[in-house]
């Protein structure tokens, strides 16, 4: 016979176990289920940290595309206000420059006006009426006090001294949409 340990040869009913040989398995045993809990409960520590980073984190990711967007919707509309201030002052560029190029045409009108009145005046209104939807008014300055803003003065008439008035309009003046297209020519007292 050999004197080599051969585990399948041990019957359990051979074996006697020591009392203080079982204790101290399961010590062990206890030691090593303690061990086991205290990891997983670093580990559900150390992971509901890790998870509260992480969600800390993609809040904080959230808040920084939140202000992003915000800020593009923001340069966005600043964009399209102006775009479209921009546009409504091309559109009133052109028109006023169109009405500018009309004005030869409302002055020969108006001569022809004051020679035959019966004749010119439904054409002159209808040309006036038109350019007044769009924005053009004459100004009506005789017997208003002068301002040089509106008028330039081309002829003076001594007067008492007081404020120049108008007395005579020599040109019409006009204003499209509110600003002085053309000022009028005009004789001032005063």
């Amino acid at each position: 016979m050999t004197d080599e340990f051969n585990p399948d040869e041990i019957h359990p009913d051979d074996v006697a176990l020591d009392p203080d040989y079982t204790s101290e398995i399961l010590r062990l045993r206890r030691l090593d289920e303690a061990a086991a809990a205290e990891e997983a409960a670093a580990a559900e520590a150390s992971a509901g940290a890790a998870v509260e980073h992480d969600v800390e984190s993609l809040l904080a990711e959230r808040d920084s595309f939140k202000d992003i967007a915000l800020r593009l919707q923001a340069d966005f509309d600043n964009y399209r206000k102006r775009v479209a201030a921009q546009s409504d002052l091309a559109v009133l560029s052109a028109t006023g420059k169109m009405a500018d190029a009309l004005l030869p045409v409302l002055d020969a009108c108006e001569a022809a006006f004051v020679q035959h009145p019966a004749e010119v005046e439904p054409l002159f209104n209808l040309l006036l009426g038109q350019l007044r939807k769009l924005g053009l008014e004459s100004m009506h300055l005789d017997g208003e006090p002068f301002d040089p803003n509106l008028a330039e003065a081309v002829m003076h008439e001594p007067g008492d001294g007081g404020e120049a008035v108008v007395t005579e309009v020599l040109r019409s003046g006009y204003t499209w949409n509110g600003k002085v297209l053309r000022a009028a020519m005009v004789k001032v007292k005063g």
